[in-house]
């Protein structure tokens, strides 16, 4: 009953259910193009969120999260173009998914032996080897052109929304779950001190390796999803450095080590470039400088509003 309790006062709680029917009740009121604009928001959450989890707990700096989700969008966009109709669209994404854990495996395995920037630099390097592979073998990727993919989820506006919608509720709530799990505990330890969590007795590098599958899966799964929403595979969508950058200062906006916090700063970036988007080449500025401005002003992210300034 204690933690019954605890949670019917948390005002984080009920700022998620306000939210939660909120975004519910939106399609009876907004248009399509609204929606539209929201289904890429939820999506980028997700990418936002599993990025939060590897740095945010496990303490590694990833500044290369578009290569896992180009794994994943390009994988399932390329069955689809190749063996369409043979292969139905969720077994596509579900080997999207597998590539992305598949590929990340094989990155953390080596980057995990460094520490510190040594780490972003190579999952930076990473995204620079997608890119130019996708480049070359044009004939299959489709290049810098972009990879056209015969199916889509729907054509339908609010069945992409509640599709985008869902998967957002389902993986934020494994992934924050996961994070106030033992498990989490035990990547926060080991992301701010990783020689006194071994001390203890706590396999860091067993850890990580997990907190790195587990982030490589949804943002290749969120990325194979968004290519059958989107009809399209290509670099400056999936793979591109400056989509990276925008995806880890949504989670720093939203607040660290939050999960959730992650969401609320990749749906403010979306509608803010929208907003923006009649001042034409200004709008990067405009929104970089304001996404500076909230991080100096409010260091716990906007998640740590709801919670009153306390501790992200």
């Amino acid at each position: 009953m204690s933690a019954v309790r605890r949670l019917a006062a948390s005002r984080l709680f009920w700022a998620a259910i306000a939210a939660l029917v909120v975004a519910l009740a939106l399609p009876i009121w907004v248009s399509g193009y609204i929606l539209g604009l929201l289904t890429v928001g939820y999506f980028t959450a997700v990418f936002a969120m599993s990025w939060d989890l590897l740095f945010g707990f496990a303490g590694e700096v990833n500044f290369g999260p578009t290569f896992l989700i180009g794994l994943g969008a390009y994988t399932a966009g390329i069955l689809n173009a190749q063996f369409s109709p043979d292969l139905p669209i969720w077994v596509c994404v579900a080997a999207g998914a597998g590539a992305a854990v598949t590929g990340g495996i094989a990155l953390a395995l080596p980057a995990l032996r460094v520490s510190g920037p040594y780490f972003g630099l190579i999952t930076l390097v990473a995204v620079q080897i997608l890119q130019n592979f996708i480049i070359i073998n044009s004939d299959l990727t489709g290049g810098e052109i972009g990879l056209t993919v015969p199916d889509v989820i729907s054509i339908d506006a609010r069945s992409n929304y509640f599709v985008a919608l869902g998967f957002m509720i389902v993986a934020g709530g494994f992934l924050f779950g996961l994070s106030r799990s033992a498990i989490g505990l035990i990547l926060q330890a080991s992301g701010q001190d990783a020689v006194q969590a071994g001390a203890l007795g706590f396999n860091v590098a067993k850890h990580k390796l997990f907190a790195f599958a587990v982030s490589a899966f949804f943002s290749g799964l969120s990325g194979a999803l968004m290519v059958f929403y989107i009809g399209t595979a290509s670099v400056g969508i999936f793979v591109d450095i400056a989509v990276g950058v925008q995806i880890i200062v949504a989670a720093v906006l939203g607040g660290r080590r939050t999960v959730l916090g992650a969401a609320i700063g990749a749906v403010f970036l979306i509608a803010l470039a929208e907003a923006l988007r009649p001042v034409g080449e200004l709008a990067n500025l405009i929104v970089s400088v304001v996404a500076l401005l909230v991080i100096l002003g409010f260091p716990n992210g906007f998640l740590g509003l709801v919670r009153g300034g306390s501790e992200a």
